[in-house]
């Protein structure tokens, strides 16, 4: 069992993918799946999903759907500077905001 880690990625977030058949290609995040570590990128990763037919006389068909990657094999691409990037947390006050690890521009 893999263990949970704090996500610094949220859904809406641009990314690179860094491994995998998709390697180089960018995309946003639909939905950040923290249980399983695992996020849901949007065009990334598409395979072919079988759908029976629902209704007498309709035909079975197949879908493509993106499947989840691994937060590892994902990167966060800057909005400032548009380099994929590491995350650091900086506290200002009682306010915490991600900040890119290249150019320091707030990735939030």
């Amino acid at each position: 069992m893999n263990k949970k880690v704090k996500q610094k990625l949220r859904k809406g977030d641009m990314v690179r993918i860094l491994t995998g058949k998709d390697r180089g290609k960018t995309g946003k995040i639909m939905a950040v799946l923290a249980a399983d570590n695992r996020v849901l990128v949007e065009a990334v990763n598409m395979v072919k999903k079988h759908v029976r037919p629902k209704r007498a006389g309709e035909k079975g068909q197949r879908v493509s759907v993106a499947a989840p990657i691994d937060v590892s094999n994902v990167q966060i691409v800057c909005p400032a500077c548009k380099k994929s990037t590491r995350v650091v947390i900086v506290r200002e006050g009682d306010e915490k905001r991600r900040t890119c690890r290249h150019c320091k521009g707030s990735i939030d």
